[in-house]
């Protein structure tokens, strides 16, 4: 399973979803995009066709955009997303 996120350090969220997936001992490479949030923003909006506010975290899983953090947890709840 390849899972990537984008997030910025000072989002309470991207903390949640990192500390979520290091107590399922899930890999996972995290973009941190603090330095240069408002340009990697829009880059992610163009890239992956996101209307409206890019939020963080983003979460990728296998190539395909999940959401945020609750959506992550509602599909692992639901039994949708097994690690």
């Amino acid at each position: 399973m390849n899972v990537e996120l984008y997030t910025v350090d000072y989002c309470p969220y991207c903390h949640k979803a990192l500390r979520f997936l290091d107590e399922h001992n899930v890999d996972y490479t995290n973009h941190d995009i603090t330095a240069d949030e408002d340009e990697k923003r829009k880059e992610l909006g163009k890239k992956y066709n996101i209307k409206g506010d890019v939020t963080v975290p983003q979460i990728f899983i296998n190539g395909e955009r999940i959401g945020g953090y609750t959506d992550m947890i509602k599909l692992y709840e639901l039994g949708k997303l097994k690690f």
